[in-house]
């Protein structure tokens, strides 16, 4: 019976591990390498560490008359080299754009990421750019789907230029409690729960959704911007799903994060 007893409670104290573990895989899809090269976008690769010593890898896009600077996350799936279309797309925004891979994404190391991995990442991209001489009072934060969560974490307590937040949610339970009721809330917990943060941001918002969105529906991000503090503002880009926003907003998407971004220039 002590062998019972022992393989028990190796069992209890193993399996919340064993959970979060498999929780993570599920979160995190990352595709090694890199699927667009930076040169066809006007970006060159750029190497930064995370303050755990991972070595990141990411991407900058200069804009051709810099008025702010931008850290984009992007979300859960492929890597930075996806996003580069978008990045150019800002870019020509007037925004330099610092675009991460993550930990164990695209050219970075191959390192399992985790919560508090991709945290550290993002806080690595703010360190980069402050490394360059930019202020935060000069940095917008980026954050796509899950690139969202990370971006709200980053920007909490910073007196950073602005905070965007596309297709993103209250916390991971809540994106669950959508498909599945609340059966798993109390195994994933506080995971990245935006909700419990968003409050402490001390920057303008502006949250961009799709109303078609199957993944993280309009409700979530509404959710989420409820609970932000002012000054906020919610965009609807009607017709749109999870991964078509920029494409079905068009150009009328662009204009609205222009005017934003307007607003948020550092007077001269």
């Amino acid at each position: 019976m002590k062998g019972v007893g022992a393989a028990l409670l190796l069992l209890a104290l193993t399996a919340p591990l064993l959970a979060m573990s498999l929780l993570d895989r599920m979160i995190f899809q990352p595709t090694p390498g890199e699927a667009l090269r930076p040169e066809g976008f006007g970006a060159a690769p750029v190497t930064l560490h995370a303050e755990d010593g991972v070595r990141l890898h990411a991407y900058f896009v200069p804009a051709k008359e810099r008025r702010l600077s931008l850290l984009f996350l992007h979300g859960n799936a492929g890597n930075a080299s996806h996003r580069l279309p978008n990045a150019a797309l800002l870019a020509e925004l007037g925004v330099d754009v610092l675009l991460l891979d993550y930990r164990g994404y695209g050219l970075s190391d191959r390192v399992s990421p985790d919560e508090a991995g991709v945290y550290a990442d993002g806080r690595a991209g703010l360190s980069w750019l402050a490394g360059r001489g930019v202020p935060d009072s000069e940095i917008v934060v980026f954050g796509r789907s899950l690139g969202g969560a990370i971006a709200v974490d980053v920007a909490r307590g910073r007196e950073l230029a602005g905070l965007i937040l596309e297709s993103t949610f209250p916390s991971v339970a809540d994106v669950s409690s959508s498909f599945w009721g609340v059966a798993l809330r109390s195994w994933l917990g506080k995971k990245f729960a935006s909700i419990d943060k968003i409050g402490e941001v001390r920057c303008p918002i502006l949250f961009v959704h799709g109303d078609r969105d199957r993944l993280i529906r309009i409700g979530l991000g509404r959710r989420l911007y409820e609970a932000a503090p002012e000054p906020k503002a919610f965009e609807t880009v009607s017709g749109a799903g999870h991964n078509d926003v920029v494409q079905v907003g068009g150009a009328a998407y662009v204009e609205r994060l222009r005017a934003f971004l307007d607003r948020l220039e550092p007077a001269a």
